[in-house]
């Protein structure tokens, strides 16, 4: 886990508001031992990820791809090649939904803005060496444009049947 406990604090008011703001269909499914914190929806989203992203054309239809997603300081990061639908669609329109489904196990849902990275943004170098020691090479490198992009969540929850990490596991 990258998260400080700052950011899973930050995660978690997020995540209330979110619920709290939904539908009360969302919110009697997503209750009880089926509602997760963040410490839990982060213990649970260590490592890659497969995310089904959602982007919107420019006559407003919505397009739907999977992503490697790598979830740090709670956010989203995913990459695609600049050739890709989806890598047009986010210049113009960078609102972007997007979800984990692990079956009935876990599910975590989220919309937000889809930031483009680049070398010199603040998140760039760790966001870089991560993915790097993830796939044991550097992404920028898998073809000749490469985008790396970071999603700042404007609504999140998450559902499912994990575990509080230990406090092991939270340092």
């Amino acid at each position: 886990m990258k998260e400080t406990p700052e950011e899973i604090a930050a995660l978690q008011t997020l995540m209330d508001t979110s619920r709290a703001g939904s539908t009360s269909h969302l919110r009697e499914i997503i209750s009880g031992d089926h509602l997760l914190t963040a410490a839990q929806v982060v213990g649970a989203l260590e490592g890659m990820r497969v995310l089904s992203l959602a982007t919107v054309t420019a006559r407003g239809e919505p397009r739907v791809s999977a992503v490697d997603g790598h979830l740090l300081h709670g956010q989203w990061t995913f990459g695609t090649d600049g050739r890709a639908a989806k890598a047009k669609h986010l210049e113009a329109r960078p609102s972007v939904s997007l979800a984990h489904v692990d079956g009935e196990r876990l599910g975590v849902f989220c919309h937000g803005q889809a930031i483009r990275l680049s070398p010199g943004d603040p998140e760039w170098d760790e966001t870089i060496a991560h993915w790097t020691a993830h796939y044991d090479s550097d992404p920028t490198t898998w073809g000749e444009d490469i985008r790396m992009f970071r999603v700042e969540p404007t609504w999140m929850v998450g559902y499912g049947t994990v575990d509080e990490p230990t406090a092991d596991e939270a340092d």
